[in-house]
């Protein structure tokens, strides 16, 4: 797992002020530690005040889910060009 970025702790650090128990608190910020993952955890959790543990964690699984889902969309996009380069261009005679 990577490490932490800053808006990961600044998560970490929300979810901590919020009453929520430090291992949760690591254990969500390890999940989402990119800043476009914490980004979004920090806006959902902007809009309530006070959310059970198991809201959060589902939350936490929906923003992965996303974030895979969009990392398959670009990795196929990037197949898709190399196939279709192939396909205009053929194999390349190289020198």
């Amino acid at each position: 797992m990577k490490p932490r970025t800053q808006k990961s702790m600044e998560l970490y650090n929300t979810l901590l002020n919020r009453g929520f128990p430090q291992e949760f608190c690591e254990q969500i910020s390890l999940n989402l530690n990119t800043d476009w993952t914490a980004q979004r955890m920090l806006g959902y959790l902007s809009h309530y005040r006070k959310l059970p543990m198991a809201e959060i964690v589902d939350e936490m699984l929906a923003i992965l889910s996303d974030r895979n889902r969009i990392m398959q969309k670009h990795e196929w996009e990037n197949t898709n060009a190399k196939w279709n380069e192939f396909l205009n261009q053929g194999f390349r005679k190289e020198d």
